[in-house]
């Protein structure tokens, strides 16, 4: 059994602890996946406590038919999801989750640390601008390193249909960043 599956084990059965090493675990995680979701650290912390609020009540339902990586993937996109819809639009990131998010280089040479920085805002102003429907599969098979099958599960569709909007994803990407570079 992985860690992750005891710790789940252990929080299901009521461990305070437990659950308390799950949320310091994954909380990083979740939250880098509800900021690029949301677009707005304010609305990305709050996703991410919706999502631990609402782990920590389904948690003695959880089967493990899933990872519980995956598991708590499903849980924090629903809640970036339901905080997109409760907002309605989709406003700009704040100035200082950008380098949060993309984890921009600092190169020596500050011409190139401009145009670098230039890029990473028009490409995260791009994921920004996708629908929830590409934007989270998107960040979660290419920002996150999940496969198909992970996204898949997370998402509860079929592989061909994670594909498919991966694919729709990227071609928007491509289409909104033709001016860059």
């Amino acid at each position: 059994m992985s860690a992750d599956r005891a710790l789940m084990a252990a929080a299901a059965g009521g461990d305070p602890q437990a659950f308390d090493s799950l949320v310091r675990l994954h909380t990083p995680r979740m939250y880098r996946v509800a900021l690029r979701i949301v677009a707005d650290s304010a609305d990305a912390e709050d996703a991410v406590q919706d999502a631990w609020i609402s782990a920590w009540r389904a948690l003695r339902g959880y089967r493990g038919d899933a990872a519980p990586a995956t598991w708590l993937y499903r849980v924090v996109s629903n809640a970036a999801l339901a905080q997109l819809r409760r907002r309605h639009a989709t406003v700009p990131i704040d100035e200082g989750a950008e380098e949060r998010l993309w984890n921009v280089d600092d190169p020596d040479v500050p011409e190139r640390a401009t145009l670098r920085a230039e890029e990473v805002a028009a490409v995260h102003r791009a994921v920004a601008g996708l629908e929830p429907s590409q934007r989270v599969p998107l960040v979660l098979r290419e920002f996150e390193g999940l496969s198909y099958e992970e996204v898949a599960a997370v998402l509860e569709v079929s592989v061909p249909a994670v594909r498919s909007r991966v694919h729709r994803a990227r071609q928007a990407l491509l289409t909104r960043l033709e001016g860059v570079r």
